[in-house]
Protein backbone atom coordinates (compact mmCIF):
# COMPACT_ATOMS: atom_id res chain seq x y z
CA UNK A 1 0.00 0.00 0.00
CA UNK A 2 1.35 3.34 -1.18
CA UNK A 3 1.12 6.64 0.35
CA UNK A 4 -1.52 7.83 -1.55
CA UNK A 5 -3.86 4.45 -1.27
CA UNK A 6 -3.16 5.12 2.97
CA UNK A 7 -4.75 9.11 2.27
CA UNK A 8 -7.67 7.66 0.62
CA UNK A 9 -8.22 4.73 3.25
CA UNK A 10 -7.89 7.42 6.06
CA UNK A 11 -10.07 10.06 4.48
CA UNK A 12 -12.49 7.06 4.00
CA UNK A 13 -12.54 6.44 7.46
CA UNK A 14 -13.44 10.35 8.24
CA UNK A 15 -16.44 10.34 6.45
CA UNK A 16 -17.90 7.16 7.96
CA UNK A 17 -17.40 8.53 11.38
CA UNK A 18 -19.69 11.38 12.85
CA UNK A 19 -18.72 15.05 12.04
CA UNK A 20 -18.23 15.94 15.41
CA UNK A 21 -15.75 12.90 15.63
CA UNK A 22 -13.81 13.72 12.89
CA UNK A 23 -13.28 17.37 14.12
CA UNK A 24 -12.05 16.18 16.84
CA UNK A 25 -9.52 13.90 15.76
CA UNK A 26 -8.58 16.85 13.79
CA UNK A 27 -7.91 19.04 16.35
CA UNK A 28 -5.70 16.43 18.28
CA UNK A 29 -3.66 15.54 14.89
CA UNK A 30 -3.27 19.30 14.33
CA UNK A 31 -1.84 19.87 18.08
CA UNK A 32 0.11 17.21 17.94
CA UNK A 33 2.20 18.12 14.70
CA UNK A 34 1.90 21.71 16.44
CA UNK A 35 3.64 19.88 19.69
CA UNK A 36 6.40 18.06 17.47
CA UNK A 37 6.95 21.48 15.78
CA UNK A 38 8.19 22.77 18.86
CA UNK A 39 9.93 19.96 20.36
CA UNK A 40 11.83 19.87 17.04
CA UNK A 41 12.68 23.59 17.51
CA UNK A 42 13.23 23.90 20.91
CA UNK A 43 16.12 20.59 19.99
CA UNK A 44 17.47 21.94 16.66
CA UNK A 45 19.23 25.35 17.85
CA UNK A 46 20.98 24.02 20.61
CA UNK A 47 22.80 21.55 18.25
CA UNK A 48 22.94 22.62 14.74
CA UNK A 49 21.65 25.57 12.66
CA UNK A 50 20.80 24.73 9.17
CA UNK A 51 22.10 27.47 6.64
CA UNK A 52 22.07 27.67 2.77
CA UNK A 53 22.47 23.27 3.13
CA UNK A 54 25.64 23.98 5.43
CA UNK A 55 25.44 22.40 8.80
CA UNK A 56 27.09 25.37 11.39
CA UNK A 57 27.27 25.26 15.39
CA UNK A 58 24.93 27.36 17.52
CA UNK A 59 26.30 30.33 18.53
CA UNK A 60 27.25 31.05 22.13
CA UNK A 61 26.79 33.35 25.19
CA UNK A 62 29.69 34.21 25.23
CA UNK A 63 32.63 34.60 22.75
CA UNK A 64 35.36 36.40 25.09
CA UNK A 65 37.65 34.09 26.50
CA UNK A 66 38.60 35.95 29.19
CA UNK A 67 35.37 36.38 30.38
CA UNK A 68 34.54 33.10 30.05
CA UNK A 69 38.11 32.04 31.56
CA UNK A 70 37.41 34.32 34.73
CA UNK A 71 34.00 33.22 35.45
CA UNK A 72 34.99 29.59 35.48
CA UNK A 73 38.01 29.88 37.57
CA UNK A 74 35.36 32.70 40.40
CA UNK A 75 33.13 29.41 39.87
CA UNK A 76 35.27 26.38 40.62
CA UNK A 77 37.28 28.78 43.56
CA UNK A 78 33.84 29.08 44.94
CA UNK A 79 32.82 25.66 44.91
CA UNK A 80 36.08 23.93 46.32
CA UNK A 81 36.14 27.05 49.38
CA UNK A 82 32.56 26.42 49.90
CA UNK A 83 32.64 22.86 50.16
CA UNK A 84 36.03 22.90 52.50
CA UNK A 85 35.29 25.76 54.54
CA UNK A 86 32.00 24.15 55.08
CA UNK A 87 33.61 20.95 56.57
CA UNK A 88 35.49 23.08 59.11
CA UNK A 89 32.33 25.10 60.67
CA UNK A 90 30.41 21.72 60.95
CA UNK A 91 33.70 20.25 62.80
CA UNK A 92 34.10 23.43 64.78
CA UNK A 93 30.86 24.46 65.77
CA UNK A 94 29.80 20.58 66.05
CA UNK A 95 32.46 20.13 68.64
CA UNK A 96 33.54 16.65 67.28
CA UNK A 97 29.97 15.35 67.23
CA UNK A 98 30.22 15.80 63.40
CA UNK A 99 33.76 15.04 62.51
CA UNK A 100 37.53 15.17 63.06
CA UNK A 101 40.62 16.55 62.16
CA UNK A 102 40.32 14.29 59.10
CA UNK A 103 36.67 15.39 58.20
CA UNK A 104 38.57 18.70 57.42
CA UNK A 105 41.51 16.73 55.13
CA UNK A 106 38.38 14.98 53.52
CA UNK A 107 36.63 17.97 52.57
CA UNK A 108 39.25 19.75 50.71
CA UNK A 109 40.71 17.10 49.26
CA UNK A 110 37.21 16.14 47.35
CA UNK A 111 36.30 19.84 47.67
CA UNK A 112 39.41 20.48 45.36
CA UNK A 113 38.21 17.38 43.03
CA UNK A 114 35.01 18.86 42.16
CA UNK A 115 36.53 22.16 41.78
CA UNK A 116 38.78 20.96 39.47
CA UNK A 117 35.58 19.21 37.55
CA UNK A 118 33.72 22.68 37.38
CA UNK A 119 36.26 24.61 35.42
CA UNK A 120 38.83 22.40 34.73
CA UNK A 121 38.29 22.46 30.48
CA UNK A 122 38.05 25.89 30.67
CA UNK A 123 40.55 27.91 33.09
CA UNK A 124 42.74 24.80 34.09
CA UNK A 125 40.94 25.37 37.57
CA UNK A 126 43.48 26.32 39.62
CA UNK A 127 41.91 27.72 42.45
CA UNK A 128 44.84 28.72 43.80
CA UNK A 129 47.47 32.08 43.50
CA UNK A 130 50.79 29.90 43.56
CA UNK A 131 49.46 27.38 40.75
CA UNK A 132 48.83 30.61 38.61
CA UNK A 133 51.97 32.36 39.77
CA UNK A 134 54.54 29.42 38.85
CA UNK A 135 52.27 28.49 35.94
CA UNK A 136 53.58 31.98 34.30
CA UNK A 137 57.28 31.71 35.78
CA UNK A 138 57.62 28.38 33.59
CA UNK A 139 55.76 29.88 30.64
CA UNK A 140 52.43 27.59 30.51
CA UNK A 141 50.40 30.47 31.25
CA UNK A 142 50.96 34.09 30.16
CA UNK A 143 51.88 37.01 32.60
CA UNK A 144 49.31 39.21 31.45
CA UNK A 145 46.34 36.73 32.60
CA UNK A 146 47.62 36.69 36.51
CA UNK A 147 45.73 39.09 36.95
CA UNK A 148 42.60 37.50 35.95
CA UNK A 149 43.30 34.37 37.46
CA UNK A 150 44.07 36.02 40.86
CA UNK A 151 41.11 38.48 41.10
CA UNK A 152 38.51 35.85 40.26
CA UNK A 153 40.18 33.44 42.72
CA UNK A 154 39.89 36.18 45.06
CA UNK A 155 36.12 36.82 44.08
CA UNK A 156 35.20 33.21 44.63
CA UNK A 157 36.91 32.89 48.11
CA UNK A 158 35.46 36.22 49.53
CA UNK A 159 32.00 34.91 48.23
CA UNK A 160 32.63 31.23 49.43
CA UNK A 161 33.11 32.99 53.19
CA UNK A 162 30.64 34.91 53.00
CA UNK A 163 28.29 31.87 52.05
CA UNK A 164 29.46 29.62 54.56
CA UNK A 165 29.04 32.30 57.16
CA UNK A 166 25.19 32.57 56.23
CA UNK A 167 25.04 28.94 56.47
CA UNK A 168 26.24 28.61 59.85
CA UNK A 169 25.18 31.86 61.11
CA UNK A 170 23.17 30.27 64.10
CA UNK A 171 25.76 27.79 64.83
CA UNK A 172 28.56 29.82 65.07
CA UNK A 173 26.50 32.32 67.45
CA UNK A 174 25.34 29.16 69.69
CA UNK A 175 28.96 28.27 69.83
CA UNK A 176 30.44 30.98 70.84
CA UNK A 177 27.63 32.97 72.25
CA UNK A 178 28.25 35.75 69.88
CA UNK A 179 31.85 36.20 71.11
CA UNK A 180 33.65 36.31 67.77
CA UNK A 181 37.50 35.69 68.57
CA UNK A 182 40.37 35.07 66.50
CA UNK A 183 42.17 33.09 69.78
CA UNK A 184 41.18 31.25 72.42
CA UNK A 185 38.95 28.37 73.51
CA UNK A 186 35.26 29.00 71.54
CA UNK A 187 38.03 31.16 68.38
CA UNK A 188 35.54 30.62 65.35
CA UNK A 189 38.10 32.77 62.88
CA UNK A 190 39.78 29.64 62.12
CA UNK A 191 36.86 28.51 60.11
CA UNK A 192 37.81 30.87 57.18
CA UNK A 193 41.50 31.43 57.26
CA UNK A 194 44.18 29.21 59.10
CA UNK A 195 46.24 30.55 62.37
CA UNK A 196 49.20 29.34 63.27
CA UNK A 197 49.79 27.04 66.32
CA UNK A 198 50.69 28.41 70.15
CA UNK A 199 54.01 26.71 69.27
CA UNK A 200 54.83 28.02 65.79
CA UNK A 201 57.57 30.49 65.15
CA UNK A 202 57.14 32.85 61.96
CA UNK A 203 60.79 31.52 60.77
CA UNK A 204 59.54 28.00 61.32
CA UNK A 205 55.54 28.53 59.48
CA UNK A 206 57.07 30.64 57.03
CA UNK A 207 58.92 27.30 55.98
CA UNK A 208 55.66 24.93 56.74
CA UNK A 209 53.92 27.18 53.91
CA UNK A 210 56.75 26.63 51.53
CA UNK A 211 57.37 23.52 52.18
CA UNK A 212 53.91 22.39 51.80
CA UNK A 213 53.28 24.32 48.62
CA UNK A 214 56.60 23.18 47.31
CA UNK A 215 55.61 19.45 47.63
CA UNK A 216 52.18 20.37 46.10
CA UNK A 217 53.67 21.66 43.15
CA UNK A 218 56.13 18.82 42.67
CA UNK A 219 53.85 16.41 42.58
CA UNK A 220 51.50 18.37 40.30
CA UNK A 221 54.23 18.60 37.84
CA UNK A 222 54.65 14.43 37.95
CA UNK A 223 51.39 14.05 37.83
CA UNK A 224 50.68 15.63 34.52
CA UNK A 225 54.37 15.04 32.90
CA UNK A 226 53.35 13.25 29.98
CA UNK A 227 56.81 11.32 29.55
CA UNK A 228 57.24 10.06 33.50
CA UNK A 229 53.93 8.36 34.88
CA UNK A 230 50.84 11.19 34.66
CA UNK A 231 47.30 10.59 35.95
CA UNK A 232 45.34 8.71 33.50
CA UNK A 233 43.34 10.83 31.11
CA UNK A 234 39.84 12.05 33.06
CA UNK A 235 41.44 11.36 36.25
CA UNK A 236 43.40 14.84 36.80
CA UNK A 237 40.87 16.31 39.42
CA UNK A 238 40.65 12.51 41.63
CA UNK A 239 44.78 12.88 42.08
CA UNK A 240 44.56 16.55 42.87
CA UNK A 241 41.72 15.82 45.01
CA UNK A 242 44.06 13.09 46.44
CA UNK A 243 47.29 15.29 46.76
CA UNK A 244 45.50 17.87 48.84
CA UNK A 245 44.22 15.20 51.21
CA UNK A 246 48.29 13.99 51.61
CA UNK A 247 49.11 17.02 52.07
CA UNK A 248 46.93 17.48 54.88
CA UNK A 249 47.31 14.45 56.41
CA UNK A 250 50.50 15.03 56.70
CA UNK A 251 51.68 19.08 56.71
CA UNK A 252 48.38 20.49 58.58
CA UNK A 253 48.98 20.28 62.04
CA UNK A 254 51.15 23.32 62.23
CA UNK A 255 49.54 26.06 60.54
CA UNK A 256 46.74 24.66 58.85
CA UNK A 257 48.29 24.06 55.09
CA UNK A 258 47.27 27.48 53.74
CA UNK A 259 49.28 26.89 50.60
CA UNK A 260 47.10 28.93 48.24
CA UNK A 261 47.68 33.18 49.07
CA UNK A 262 44.55 33.49 47.30
CA UNK A 263 42.44 30.61 49.47
CA UNK A 264 43.41 32.73 52.93
CA UNK A 265 43.51 35.97 52.31
CA UNK A 266 40.31 36.80 50.93
CA UNK A 267 38.44 34.62 53.85
CA UNK A 268 40.53 36.60 56.53
CA UNK A 269 39.25 39.78 54.80
CA UNK A 270 35.78 38.94 54.88
CA UNK A 271 36.15 37.67 58.60
CA UNK A 272 37.70 41.37 59.45
CA UNK A 273 34.23 42.61 57.89
CA UNK A 274 31.94 40.47 59.65
CA UNK A 275 32.32 40.96 63.02
CA UNK A 276 36.08 39.46 63.93
CA UNK A 277 38.27 42.74 63.52
CA UNK A 278 41.73 43.40 63.32
CA UNK A 279 42.95 40.88 65.33
CA UNK A 280 42.53 38.43 62.31
CA UNK A 281 45.99 40.52 61.15
CA UNK A 282 47.54 40.82 64.51
CA UNK A 283 46.72 36.89 65.84
CA UNK A 284 50.15 35.14 65.77
CA UNK A 285 52.73 37.86 65.75
CA UNK A 286 50.88 39.39 62.55
CA UNK A 287 51.00 35.80 60.96
CA UNK A 288 48.33 36.74 58.10
CA UNK A 289 51.18 37.68 55.48
CA UNK A 290 53.04 34.49 55.61
CA UNK A 291 50.16 32.62 54.00
CA UNK A 292 50.41 34.90 51.27
CA UNK A 293 54.46 35.52 50.10
CA UNK A 294 55.34 32.00 51.17
CA UNK A 295 53.21 29.85 49.29
CA UNK A 296 54.14 31.49 45.99
CA UNK A 297 57.97 31.07 46.83
CA UNK A 298 57.54 27.24 47.89
CA UNK A 299 55.54 26.59 44.08
CA UNK A 300 58.41 27.79 41.98
CA UNK A 301 60.86 25.78 44.12
CA UNK A 302 58.86 22.94 43.87
CA UNK A 303 58.20 22.77 40.32
CA UNK A 304 61.76 23.87 39.54
CA UNK A 305 62.75 21.26 41.50
CA UNK A 306 61.18 18.66 39.44
CA UNK A 307 61.75 20.57 36.26
CA UNK A 308 65.39 20.50 37.03
CA UNK A 309 66.23 17.13 38.53
CA UNK A 310 63.78 14.80 36.28
CA UNK A 311 61.35 17.14 33.58
CA UNK A 312 64.54 18.66 31.77
CA UNK A 313 66.42 14.93 31.36
CA UNK A 314 63.60 13.12 29.40
CA UNK A 315 65.56 12.12 26.21
CA UNK A 316 62.88 13.34 23.03
CA UNK A 317 63.72 10.30 20.43
CA UNK A 318 63.37 10.21 16.85
CA UNK A 319 64.65 7.93 14.29
CA UNK A 320 66.86 9.32 12.12
CA UNK A 321 69.10 7.06 9.46
CA UNK A 322 67.51 3.76 11.43
CA UNK A 323 69.45 4.63 14.82
CA UNK A 324 67.80 6.56 17.69
CA UNK A 325 68.86 10.02 18.33
CA UNK A 326 68.06 12.97 21.06
CA UNK A 327 66.09 15.25 19.82
CA UNK A 328 66.30 18.77 21.40
CA UNK A 329 62.98 20.87 21.52
CA UNK A 330 62.67 24.64 22.64
CA UNK A 331 61.36 24.22 26.51
CA UNK A 332 58.21 26.98 25.28
CA UNK A 333 57.58 23.97 22.43
CA UNK A 334 56.94 21.59 25.93
CA UNK A 335 53.26 20.02 25.54
CA UNK A 336 52.37 19.89 29.48
CA UNK A 337 48.51 19.38 30.85
CA UNK A 338 49.32 20.80 34.07
CA UNK A 339 47.02 23.65 33.55
CA UNK A 340 44.19 21.29 33.68
CA UNK A 341 45.75 20.30 37.15
CA UNK A 342 44.09 22.13 40.10
CA UNK A 343 44.99 23.18 43.71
Amino acid sequence: MNVSDKERLRNTIRVKKSPEVGRKEEEEEKVEEEEMKDLVQSVKPRVFQQKGGKVTRSKVWLKNELIRVGLAESLSTYVMMSLGLGSVAQVVTGQGAFGQYLSINLGFGLAVAMGSHVGGKISGAHMNGAVSFTMCVFRRLPWKMLPLYISAQLLGSFLAAGTIYAVYYEAIYDYCRGNLTVTGEKATAGIFATYPAPYLSLIAGFFDQVFGTAMLLLCLMALSDQKNKPAPAGSEPAFAGFLVLLIGISLGSNSGYAINPTRDIAPRVFTAMAGWGSDVFRAGNGWWWVPLVAPPIGGVLGAGLYKAVVELHHPHLSEAGGEMVEEAVPLDKEINTIENMCV
